[in-house]
């Protein structure tokens, strides 16, 4: 897999989803020797399902590891520390990874118990739990999922799980941008794979669960997180920390230059009419007219309707048509390659959020 490469893929076999991109990636071949040892590092910043928007799907972890183990990677652990004032513990019974590792022997390391050792972040001294500094290799397994106060969380933030309590809460008071990026200066991202399967529109610990029903892998945290911005309908400015982790040289943030390597169709992903919105999403549905739409794609209009302010849905001039039941078909205004007939369509397959973001302002009455 190269540096500037994005794999993805969609489906509802999230367990087959992770194997299959660890395979295409050849993981194997970025870990090297056998006896490294692995770590996997999800997002469980809260004991509540990953149904509910807010943590890594035990299913994602479920298939890294069986492809690691097949390989004859068995010096594998999973590590992560609950948000404050959370347990760790109980997000890892919650959210099924203590079942996990009964059943693949991997160790949990809760690394609110750990060790610290203090690094020289580029000029920023912070305190980082010794299992994270001890891997061989990272795995990064954060979810793509809005954030109330840095719009956006994805891998480069995920690793706040890796540094202590006293460290989460300096962070807050430097406001977070800056000593994130810092973080990432210091800590490991070999290897990221983003569960984007429902995550939340706008807060870390969930409530508001948008069905995307995709994973996608990188290897640059940096272009991984620019790309999830822009399919959540952001700009990269509109998340300070990823133009400061670029600058101190972690990765790039160019779009331009990001290959997507898609494994499969968006359309074989869950349709939107099989799902179960949250209020949010159900209060943004009412401009959609949907038919047989893909997740994704009608994820990206859900993401650019949520960024529209109230008097922006007013001048919208009625509903926006989404669906592979609008083929051949025609229409005043719809989204994706299903509705290329209509007068006014977005193109793409699936469109980003940006894509349609902008094409909804430019179709403003």
């Amino acid at each position: 897999m190269e540096k500037n490469e994005i794999i993805v893929t969609y489906g509802s076999d999230i367990s087959a989803m992770a194997y299959n991109i660890a395979v295409e990636a050849n993981l194997v071949a970025l870990i090297g020797g056998r006896g490294k040892l692995v770590g996997l590092k999800p997002n469980l910043v809260v004991a509540r399902p990953a149904s509910e928007g807010a943590t890594t799907h035990v299913e994602v972890a479920a298939g890294l590891i069986a492809y690691l183990k097949e390989n004859g990677f068995d010096n594998l652990i999973i590590l992560e520390g609950a948000w404050l004032g959370a347990s760790t513990t109980e997000a890892f019974r919650v959210c099924g990874y203590e079942k996990l590792a009964k059943e693949t022997g991997v160790k949990l390391v809760d690394t609110k118990k750990d060790k610290t050792r203090a690094r020289d972040c580029q000029g920023m001294k912070i305190e980082i739990c010794e299992s994270a500094l001890a891997l061989d290799f990272m795995i990064n397994l954060p979810v793509m999922k809005g954030h109330c106060q840095t719009v956006l969380t994805c891998a480069l933030k995920n690793n706040k799980g890796i540094i202590p309590d006293s460290e989460k809460r300096r962070f807050h008071t430097l406001g977070l941008d800056k000593p994130i990026a810092r973080l990432n200066t210091a800590v490991r991202n070999d290897f990221i794979l983003v569960d984007g399967i429902c995550g939340d529109l706008d807060f870390e610990e969930g409530g508001n669960p948008l069905y995307s029903g995709r994973l996608f892998a990188a290897r640059d945290p940096v272009l991984c997180d620019a790309w999830a911005a822009s399919q959540m309908g952001h700009e990269v400015s509109d998340i300070p920390y990823i133009g400061l982790a670029e600058k101190l040289r972690i990765g790039s943030a160019d779009l331009s230059c990001v290959k997507i390597r898609e494994l499969n169709s968006c359309e074989s992903g869950k349709t939107a009419g099989k799902t179960l919105p949250s209020g949010k999403v159900r209060s943004l549905a009412v401009n959609i007219n949907e038919d047989e739409a893909c997740s994704a794609c009608y994820a990206s209009l859900i993401f650019a309707l949520s960024r529209l302010s109230r008097g922006e849905h007013s001048r919208l001039g009625g509903k926006v048509s989404v669906g592979q039941g609008f083929r051949a078909k025609q229409g005043a205004l719809g989204i994706g390659q299903c509705c290329a007939g209509f007068t006014r369509h977005c193109p793409g397959c699936p469109p980003s959020g940006m894509d349609v973001l902008n094409f909804l302002r430019r179709n403003l009455k």
